[in-house]
């Protein structure tokens, strides 16, 4: 993991220093000390507002020399009104650094701050600087053999001028807890499906966290089966690796008879569709179809490193969805843990069975204060809200209301989607209680949403987040390279942290 420390009065003499400049492109005391240092190139390239304005993002690179000569690159990078600041783009700007220092073939960066930027003391922008450029640094290179210098980071260690070294340290210390759930998280949705399948993933799941202090319970097919899980069974019958039900119970509460938090991850290692095959294009994609159950994992993770004080279970099914000649067929009616029958139109509206059985075992287990499950659950969702937000559907207005808060805090966005007895009739089934799709009458996700919902007691605060659109990066972004998002960690370490901690 990148080195990330601390400086007081002066920097080492790193090959990349890094000064943010506002829009109205003035220079403190401080900078402008440094600008005399290298030959006023700072104050020589603001005065040209056509090549730099101070607005958010923009950025400069120049070149200049140490001392003893050497070759070193200033970075001049604008954030644009600093009384618009908000920690997430302090985050990006980070991701931003990363990017431009790297561009550079360095391999240190030297960041300067001093006093407030925006709102924000500096002990406080250097942590959330850091943790961005922490995301940003994330690599899954596992399976090169070969790998050339260019694609590879080239920056090994960050150095950041703050007041109080203390202070900036131990807030870090919080965020690279945080980072390091997310890298969990983005490790299991990039391993290909021949490497983690269901027991494969159980058992790194109990091998990462149980040495942490986390009780892992893992069960199999034949559990699964004394239990009634005859929808989750059903979807994984087709493929010859055994179905898991993974649970993980985190006491962060000196009383552990208080009730927790469920968070209920899809964990689908890959979906073919099952007999309603899905087409060969972008079928490989699907090896993260079982990002939700990540996000819970990576979420976990999160709260035990930074000693979170709640109550947390996390209940994932894990299952392959394959076709073969004992594979589930559409017409087949399963039967769910909670009594209910459910006739299979489709094979590949399968995360919603999975999902129905590991809820209503975790309600029936834990008595949770509220129940939220996340799942890669339909295209719909993707049809409605692309790439930029996820689908938040809830039955509890202040529970659907914290969520969305702290998904804009850390920048991973929920909206509000439709729950509303219309969606549910739709779900109607001439043979059993219901089907598993609606027949195609539109409204894919707000009719699985309302699947779902069917196996949540009516006293449980509960709440469906659908993230297909949002959990792999098709492109790359400021903290998140190309591939796993790692989608949900953030915001759900963020939602308990502001609710629910002690």
């Amino acid at each position: 993991m990148l080195n990330i420390k601390f400086s007081k009065h002066t920097l080492s003499d790193n090959q990349v220093e890094v000064i943010f400049i506002d829009e109205r492109l003035k220079l403190d005391n401080a900078t402008m000390m440094f600008d005399q240092q290298h030959h006023g190139l700072i104050s020589k390239t603001i005065q040209d507002a056509r090549g730099f304005s101070g607005k958010a993002g923009q950025s400069k690179i120049l070149t200049t020399t140490n001392k003893a000569g050497a070759v070193k690159h200033l970075i001049i990078l604008g954030i644009g009104d600093e009384s618009k600041l908000k920690a997430s783009c302090l985050e990006e700007l980070g991701g931003k650094v990363l990017s431009l220092a790297n561009s550079t073939k360095a391999v240190s960066i030297g960041i300067m701050l001093t006093g407030k930027i925006g709102d924000f003391q500096c002990e406080v922008a250097a942590a959330l600087l850091s943790s961005g450029i922490l995301l940003a640094s994330y690599q899954f290179d596992s399976y090169f053999t070969k790998k050339k210098d260019e694609d590879k980071n080239s920056i090994n260690s960050v150095e950041i001028l703050v007041d109080d070294i203390a202070v900036a340290e131990k807030l870090f210390i919080e965020k690279k807890a945080i980072a390091t759930g997310v890298f969990s998280a983005r490790n299991y949705i990039s391993e290909p499906p021949n490497i983690l399948y269901p027991a494969s993933y159980a058992e790194m799941i109990q091998n990462e966290l149980e040495p942490l202090g986390i009780k892992v319970e893992i069960y199999g097919e034949r559990e699964m089966r004394n239990f009634g899980m005859g929808a989750l069974l059903g979807v994984g019958q087709g493929s010859q690796n055994e179905s898991k039900l993974v649970v993980m119970q985190y006491f962060g509460e000196s009383d552990h008879n208080i009730a927790p938090i469920a968070l209920v991850g899809k964990g689908v290692t890959f979906d073919s569709g099952g007999i309603s095959i899905k087409p060969a294009a972008g079928m490989g994609d699907m090896k993260y179809d079982m990002a939700g159950s990540a996000a819970v994992v990576g979420t976990i993770k999160a709260l035990v490193l930074r000693k979170a004080k709640v109550n947390v279970v996390g209940v994932i099914g894990l299952v392959e969805n394959m076709p073969s000649g004992n594979a589930q067929r559409p017409s087949d009616i399963v039967k769910t843990m909670s009594g209910q029958t459910a006739e299979v139109l489709n094979t590949d509206a399968e995360g919603r069975l999975v999902l129905a059985d590991a809820i209503w075992y975790t309600q029936d287990r834990f008595k949770p204060k509220c129940v939220i499950d996340l799942a890669t659950l339909t295209g719909a969702i993707v049809v409605a809200l692309g790439n930029v937000y996820a689908g938040c559907f809830a039955n509890n207005e202040e529970l659907a209301s914290q969520l969305i808060k702290a998904g804009d805090q850390v920048n991973e966005k929920l909206w509000r989607m439709p729950l509303h007895k219309d969606y549910d009739k739709m779900l109607k089934s001439d043979i059993a209680d219901m089907a598993n799709i609606s027949g195609g009458n539109g409204a894919g996700s707000s009719t699985a949403a309302h699947f779902i919902g069917r196996f949540v007691n009516e006293s449980t605060a509960w709440a469906h987040l659908d993230i297909a659109g949002v959990a792999w990066e098709k492109n790359g972004k400021a903290i998140c390279p190309k591939g796993a998002v790692g989608y949900g960690v953030r915001l759900l370490n963020q939602f308990i942290q502001d609710n629910y901690e002690v």
